[in-house]
């Protein structure tokens, strides 16, 4: 389930105003964050790959299921962060995207109607929440083919049977090589 300070923005998320932080600081942690999703995103990769050639797909699922959430968990006890992933067509419903992440899942879709390269689209910004600053980032999460045994339009009998078990209400299929699955997000708080 999403941590507190996920489920709190979904109240109110406003941008920093200019000069709010300095710029280092977000480059700083944007370059932090950027290596907490390539551990995240390293971590998953492995695990499903593994999954997959000891039973197929549907041991993809189960991994996303209960080992996708103890990875972002770890990433984020490391760094006294939140950790996770979200999408607007879900799978999982603990990871709702809240309404600043939805603002940029927007946005990433509209960048890449525009053009640009999905692998290269993140996010970041000082935001004010309860009159305490927070970090936010995030990286858009491109599908690739192998993703599409249990998000693509055509699955197998076993995959789909997986699917209704663990996400009666799933919204995650359908995509194409190359759409935007989804985003790593990260949320830090900021000491000052």
């Amino acid at each position: 389930m999403r941590s507190t300070v996920t489920m709190l923005a979904l109240a109110a998320l406003l941008f920093a105003g200019p000069g709010a932080m300095a710029s280092d600081d977000a480059e700083e942690r944007a370059a932090a964050s950027r290596q907490v999703v390539k551990a995240f995103a390293g971590a998953l990769k492995g695990e499903l790959q593994q999954a997959i050639e000891a039973g197929g797909p549907p041991n993809a699922i189960e991994v996303c299921n209960r080992v996708a959430p103890g990875i972002a968990e770890d990433q984020g006890e490391r760094r006294g962060w939140e950790v996770g992933r979200t999408s607007l067509k879900l799978r999982n419903p603990d990871n709702s995207p809240d309404a600043w992440e939805r603002e940029v899942l927007m946005s990433f879709e509209a960048r890449k109607a525009e053009g640009e390269d999905v692998t290269k689209l993140e996010h970041y910004a000082f935001v004010e929440q309860e009159g305490r600053q927070i970090f936010r980032y995030m990286k858009a999460i491109p599908t690739g083919d192998v993703c599409l045994a249990c998000h693509g339009s055509e699955l197998s009998p076993e995959v789909t049977a997986a699917l209704a078990e663990l996400y009666p209400q799933d919204q995650a299929t359908g995509f194409q090589p190359g759409d935007i699955r989804g985003a790593f997000t990260i949320t830090q708080l900021v000491t000052q």
